[in-house]
């Protein structure tokens, strides 16, 4: 474990998080190297193993950062055009949307309205060919609405397309990370951490979100539900869904990992300048047609904004993950950070209450 002696307060605010079933770890990426590089706690569920250097987790939905960050690079490439139709790299879909739009959770497709059947969760040909025959729910363009789990399929097969290899190998070979991963192979399952069972957070969901997400036919339980494979209890613990390729949930990583690549964004190594400034510019504000708040994106990296305020600087982008993963950075102050727990805290209105004081330590530490 490492911390440079200036992060210190950071290092004490993730040691005060430490409370509770499971463990977390802690990167911060600044002035082009790591700083803060911590862990704490255990991996498994008796509570015995111990959180070692090469722990990995389950991060949920940062892992739509990760795609983002490919499909950017492939961007500054020349091989991806974000103002071209959607239906230019992948033929036969049927919506008429940008890639920009996919991105920016604006093309209309954040749920499959039939009910899917059994298995499609893990069949990829069976999710992206239901998604590509899928009827808008808004005209692409007009309205946004996140994409909860649609998002993966959606970026991931024009990806899969332009790269011509599955996203998991496009993650691995293209943006070279160790610890990161789309889908985690069966070599490394011994160092996936066990999660444990969610928790509820001190906020409150709003009765509108209650309501949409008890109603069948709503697009809020749609983008959630369908397949509905995705509300089986203890799900992310299994082998099938480890070594799955759903790109917008089942990301594998070390906060080391993840605070690496959002470390590398902010230094240039991975996009130049223009590039990075274009990506990061808000592309989505105001009321969310899925979440129904106020919801603020990028293109494919979730900006600070009212359910999510991970940072204070609202140019800061990056994505967090259902139960509490972060990864973030912040192109002014140069400076990334990760946070990756196995304890997972249900947290539908606001930040993760353990995210804050770490936040609050790294700000203060520059």
């Amino acid at each position: 474990m490492w911390c440079d002696p200036a992060f210190t307060p950071v290092a004490d605010a993730f040691r005060e998080t430490g409370g509770g079933r499971g463990g977390a770890a802690l990167a911060v990426y600044a002035g082009g190297r790591m700083v803060v590089d911590l862990w704490q706690g255990t991996a498994d569920a008796d509570g015995v193993r111990p959180w070692e250097r090469d722990t990995v987790v389950n991060v949920f939905s940062a892992s739509k950062g990760v795609l983002a960050t490919l499909a950017h690079l492939y961007v500054q490439r020349g091989l991806l055009d974000l103002d071209a139709p959607v239906a230019r790299y992948w033929p036969g879909f049927t919506t008429a949307t940008t890639v920009a739009d996919l991105l920016a959770h604006r093309s209309g497709l954040p749920a499959v309205r039939r009910d899917l059947p059994p298995g499609s969760l893990f069949d990829w040909d069976a999710m992206t060919a239901a998604l590509a025959a899928e009827s808008p729910w808004w005209t692409p363009g007009e309205r946004h609405g996140y994409h909860a789990v649609t998002f993966g399929w959606l970026v991931g097969e024009v990806l899969r397309r332009v790269g011509g290899r599955p996203v998991r190998d496009l993650v691995r070979d293209e943006l070279g990370i160790a610890g990161l991963w789309i889908g985690l192979p069966a070599s490394e399952a011994a160092r996936a951490a066990h999660l444990a069972p969610p928790e509820a957070g001190t906020d409150v969901p709003s009765s509108t979100l209650m309501s949409a997400m008890a109603d069948p036919g709503s697009i809020t339980m749609k983008a959630f539900c369908n397949p509905a494979e995705q509300l089986t209890a203890g799900l992310a613990n299994t082998a099938r869904w480890r070594a799955a390729e759903i790109p917008a949930s089942n990301g594998h990583a070390t906060a080391r990992a993840l605070a690496t690549l959002y470390g590398r964004l902010v230094s240039g190594a991975i996009l130049h300048q223009e590039a990075l400034d274009r990506t990061v510019a808000p592309r989505s504000e105001g009321h969310d047609e899925v979440l129904l708040a106020q919801t603020r994106f990028a293109l494919g990296y979730m900006l600070p904004c009212e359910i999510r305020p991970y940072a204070p600087n609202p140019r800061a982008f990056g994505h967090s993950g259902s139960g509490g993963a972060l990864a973030f950075a912040d192109p002014d102050a140069g400076v990334a950070l990760a946070y990756t727990p196995s304890r997972l805290i249900v947290s539908a209105a606001g930040p993760d209450p353990r995210w804050r004081p770490m936040v609050a330590a790294l700000y203060s530490c520059l």
